[in-house]
C-alpha cells in the first residue's frame, strides 16, 4: 500500500490552497502527526454547526475569516480494533481531524494556534491507545484546547462536508475528514445523558455559533 499521506495533503491543497503554517508533534513509538494550518476566507452563505441563519448576522458569529486545522498522518494505518486478532494492514477506516474556528483579527484573537498539541494528540490515538474515532463521539483531551479555552472536549461530527473523502487504490478504505465541534464541560456532560443530536439540536435552538472560539457554553436545559 502505498503512503497515502501525499494524496491527503494534495487534496487538502486543491481545495483550501497551500497551508500558511503547519507543525509537527512526535510521539514514542509514533510516525509524527502533521497540523495543517488554512486561513479561509468568509464564505457568505456558509452553514455553521449550531447556527440556523449562517454567518450573516448570529448570536455568537464573530465573522472575519476562518482557520482550519487539519492533520495529517492519522490515516497512515488504518484504525481498527485493538482486540483484534489480525490486523488487516490495508482495509479498516482512515480519518483525519479538522477543527474550524472563527477567531476574529488581532489583537483580540486568542491564542487558538496552541490546539494543534491536542489536536495531535487525538490524532495519535487510534495507534497510541486503540481509541476509534466516529461520528457523534466525545474525545476528551484533558486539557483546555488552548491556553484560556472553556472546551476540553469535542464531538465528533459527520464526514464528507467541508472535505470531500479521498479515495485510496482497492482494497484500502478511503480517507475521511471528521470534523471536530468544541465542548464545554457541561456541554460534554449534558452529551454524555442526553447523546449527540440532542446537543447539536440544543446549539441549533440556542442559535451557538461553535466555530466561535470565545462563545459561551449553551444554557441547558433545568
Amino acid at each position: 500500500m502505498p503512503d497515502p499521506l501525499p494524496r491527503v495533503e494534495r487534496a487538502l491543497v486543491e481545495l483550501f490552497g497551500e497551508p500558511d503554517a503547519r507543525a509537527s508533534v512526535t510521539f514514542l513509538g509514533v510516525d509524527p502527526i502533521e497540523v495543517l494550518r488554512f486561513i479561509r476566507p468568509p464564505e457568505p452563505r456558509e452553514a455553521v454547526p449550531g447556527d440556523p441563519n449562517g454567518p450573516g448576522g448570529t448570536s455568537g458569529s464573530t465573522g472575519g475569516p476562518l482557520v482550519s486545522y487539519v492533520t495529517l498522518g492519522m490515516s497512515a494505518e488504518p484504525m481498527s480494533d485493538p482486540a483484534a486478532p489480525v490486523v488487516d494492514p490495508a482495509r479498516g477506516p482512515r480519518a483525519e481531524l479538522v477543527l474550524t474556528l472563527r477567531p476574529g483579527t488581532a489583537p483580540d484573537r486568542p491564542p487558538i494556534d496552541r490546539v494543534l498539541r491536542p489536536l495531535a494528540v487525538l490524532a495519535a490515538a487510534p495507534r497510541v491507545e486503540g481509541v476509534v474515532p466516529a461520528p457523534g463521539a466525545s474525545l476528551d483531551t484533558g486539557e483546555a484546547l488552548w491556553p484560556g479555552a472553556p472546551f476540553t472536549a469535542v464531538l465528533v461530527g459527520e464526514p464528507g462536508g467541508l472535505v470531500p473523502d479521498v479515495p485510496l487504490p482497492p482494497p484500502a478504505d478511503p480517507v475521511r475528514f471528521l470534523p471536530l465541534l468544541p465542548m464545554t464541560p457541561n456541554e460534554a456532560a449534558w452529551k454524555r445523558v442526553h447523546g449527540a443530536e440532542a446537543l447539536r439540536e440544543l446549539w441549533l435552538s440556542r442559535g451557538i455559533d461553535t466555530r466561535d472560539p470565545r462563545r459561551a457554553g449553551a444554557p441547558l436545559p433545568g
